[in-house]
């Protein structure tokens, strides 16, 4: 188990729920598609780290940290005896090349240099650690995790792991003698305590609770093509079967996302969810696990 787990982002979570009800513009289309694709590659990465020796490394996923008013994220850093090395992972897929330390996919347009990421990150990651009065080499790395990636004159002379060659990667780097202490643990907790739960660059789209579509989704495709007997909820996209308790917690937490100040009430989970057929249902769920308080003539839960 890494030292800092990897959660999915809210803004991954509340694009996942707008795609499923309403019509994504085409801007914010591409970005759900990026996110989702960047998310699945840091899972994939994940399964890689988990091989680590858990008493030589510590792994933290997913830092979101600032210094000198400016925010940066480190997808994944592992903290060895000797170094910190942050791991820039990018799922790209298909035919890339390289030229004069720039990126373009084949069809000439340039990408963000990851190279250019990390060294920014660098910067900042000095800064910090200079900050907290913590000395530790710092060795980055961008790692290409998708094997149907391809990076044509891929350059030689800079840190980046290519699909081919993760299992070898991770293979020495365990192979390594490293002993952590004290203040390895420390640099650790600082992290991450320093983490941001909250990105400043997050870019969803305007939307409001009229516009969108009801209904309850799938806990596992998120499709709403789903129907309920008043004892479980059916997708009739891919066979998933739950509960309609766990339907309806699962909803109520989605409102929540979309609409922090949002009060909750029965006709409102009634009127979300849509195949629950049974007021008295949701009501009894809703007093199960939260607390009934009164405003004026109705019922609202917290």
């Amino acid at each position: 188990m890494a030292y800092k787990e990897r959660v999915e982002s809210d803004e991954l979570k509340i694009f996942r729920i707008l795609n499923n009800h309403m019509t994504l513009p085409s801007k914010e289309k591409q970005i759900y598609s990026n996110l989702e694709k960047g998310y699945k590659g840091e899972v994939m990465f994940d399964q890689i780290t988990e091989g680590l020796d858990k008493s030589k490394f510590l792994i933290l996923n997913d830092l979101l940290l600032e210094t000198n008013s400016t925010t940066f994220q480190i997808d994944s850093s592992i903290i060895s005896q000797e170094n910190f090395l942050p791991c820039e992972v990018k799922n790209f897929e298909g035919d890339y090349y390289y030229k004069s330390d720039h990126f373009y996919v084949m069809n000439d347009n340039e990408i963000q240099s990851p190279l250019d990421q990390i060294k920014r990150s660098d910067t900042l990651l000095r800064q910090l650690f200079q900050k907290k009065k913590h000395s530790i080499s710092i060795k980055s790395n961008v790692f290409f995790v998708n094997p149907a990636f391809t990076l044509y004159q891929a350059p030689l002379d800079k840190p980046i792991i290519y699909p081919t060659q993760l299992n070898k990667f991770f293979e020495e780097l365990n192979a390594k003698s490293s002993i952590l202490k004290d203040n390895h643990y420390e640099l650790a907790n600082i992290l991450v305590k320093e983490h941001k739960t909250l990105s400043p660059y997050t870019r969803l789209p305007p939307y409001n609770y009229a516009q969108l579509k009801k209904g309850l989704s799938c806990g596992l495709c998120h499709s709403l093509k789903v129907s309920s007997d008043g004892t479980i909820i059916v997708c009739h996209s891919c066979g998933c079967v739950e509960s309609v308790e766990d339907g309806i917690l699962r909803s109520v937490r989605e409102l929540q996302l979309l609409f922090p100040n949002i009060i909750i009430t029965t006709n409102l989970i009634f009127e979300w969810c849509k195949v629950i057929e049974s007021r008295k249902q949701i009501r009894r769920i809703l007093k199960k696990h939260y607390e009934a308080c009164r405003r004026g003539k109705y019922t609202y839960y917290e």
